[in-house]
């Protein structure tokens, strides 16, 4: 039997990780209040997607 190789596996477990770690930043108060509405106005200032609040 072919041996398989971890690291496709363990890419997508650490991504999987950031994501979910992500998530739960975005959702913390402290995180969407101070750091994602100065990113998103320095992105782009007009109205898009991008710019709707967090839900």
């Amino acid at each position: 039997m072919p041996q398989l190789n971890p690291a496709p596996w363990l890419l997508i477990l650490i991504m999987s990780w950031l994501a979910l770690l992500l998530l739960y930043l975005t959702k913390t108060t402290n995180f969407s209040n101070t750091y994602t509405p100065s990113i998103f106005q320095t992105v782009n200032h007009k109205a898009s997607p991008w710019a709707w609040p967090w839900p």
